[in-house]
């Protein structure tokens, strides 16, 4: 029996559960499309309503987060969905930020796992879980003009609540807890910024003392010092945890560790849903030429998986596809192989066939 992420209810493995599917951008459909039919050959039991964000709903509907695609979300409460075009400097507003607003996805959960031996690092089991909302990304910016200067100055204001924070440390710890981790760190700069970091580090204590002591170690450490020790040494670390800003960057730090954003999912959590994502860009350069590496995305599909209680799933597509990956050396261009994205594609899902 499993529960469906939809509405709690516990229901047999064989029910349809609704999600939203949004292909995105660049080599996004491409990605997609081999998603879904290795989750179709899984078994898994996902009803799809497609919908656009993006660019791609920029030239279909004139707006890059469409109400349909709100609409399907507020429904089925899970989506699945490729990267997303967003312009540098002018241009429209992130569709990813909009959507964390909308739907009050506070968790941005990043693990990253070596799947590929070979490289600088090995045997790299870390999970980055950012705040998603708050911090120095709520957008309360502008410019001051100075004499004859419109932009003479930038001012920008960082926003973290006592609720904000006590939220997502308690998702930390939990998912921590729940997945048999053994330590959680917060990520920090309360020696500079005291007010703004401090709050989450002054809650982070409190919390612990009384919720979490002696169910799970926990340390904290400031966020340059972080950077560092994660190059040099980072199997000392477990779970990490931090605010909006300081996540964005590490967790992408700490995706380097395994072979890049190719190999990186992303889970995004809230209150009213859940929205899977492979967290790099959408490589408009390569999109068409069938040799995009939708990795990423099914890693972010696992996750998505275990959200709806389907961890069997979950476990027998990380497990097919690192066997796709080790011992049968499959693996597309960035991997330094040859494959295209239908031949790794229909390589995993032959794996997924074996077991």
């Amino acid at each position: 029996m499993v529960q469906t992420a939809d509405t709690g209810a516990t229901a047999a493995p064989t029910r349809r559960i609704p999600a939203t599917l949004i292909p995105g951008d660049g080599v996004g459909p491409e990605i997609v499309e081999a998603t879904v039919a290795v989750l179709e050959a899984l078994g898994a039991p996902f009803e799809w309503q497609r919908q656009d964000a993006g660019l791609a709903a920029v030239k279909r509907h004139g707006d890059p987060l469409p109400e349909p695609t709100l609409e399907s979300i507020h429904r089925t409460r899970l989506a699945l969905k490729g990267p997303l075009e967003t312009p540098s400097g002018g241009g429209y507003r992130s569709s990813n930020v909009r959507l964390r607003e909308a739907f009050k996805l506070y968790a941005n959960l990043r693990p990253a796992r070596t799947l590929v031996p070979g490289g600088r690092y090995e045997d790299i089991d870390l999970v980055v879980v950012r705040e998603n909302l708050e911090g120095l990304y709520t957008g309360f910016e502008h410019y001051v003009p100075i004499g004859d200067d419109a932009h003479g100055a930038a001012l920008a204001v960082g926003v973290n609540t006592r609720q904000g924070m006590n939220r997502i440390l308690e998702f930390a710890f939990d998912y921590a807890i729940a997945r048999g981790r053994r330590k959680v760190t917060l990520v920090h700069k309360a020696n500079i910024m005291k007010a703004l970091t401090g709050i989450m580090l002054e809650t982070a204590n409190e919390l612990y003392a009384r919720k979490y002591a002696g169910r799970i170690a926990f340390d904290t450490v400031i966020v340059d010092a972080c950077a560092m020790k994660l190059v040099q040494n980072p199997w000392q670390f477990d779970v990490l945890v931090t605010t909006n800003l300081f996540g964005d960057i590490i967790s992408d730090l700490v995706a380097g560790l395994i072979g890049g954003l190719g190999l990186a999912p992303g889970a995004n959590i809230g209150l009213d849903a859940a929205v899977f994502e492979a967290v790099h860009g959408s490589a408009p350069d390569i999109a068409g030429r069938g040799v995009a590496n939708p990795s990423a995305l099914l890693l972010a599909a696992a996750l998505m998986l275990e959200h709806c209680r389907l961890d069997e799933l979950a476990v027998r597509l990380r497990s097919a596809l690192v066997a796709t990956l080790k011992d049968d050396g499959v693996r597309t261009t960035d991997l330094g192989g040859s494959a295209t994205t239908e031949a790794f594609t229909q390589a995993l899902i032959a794996r997924i066939g074996y077991a």
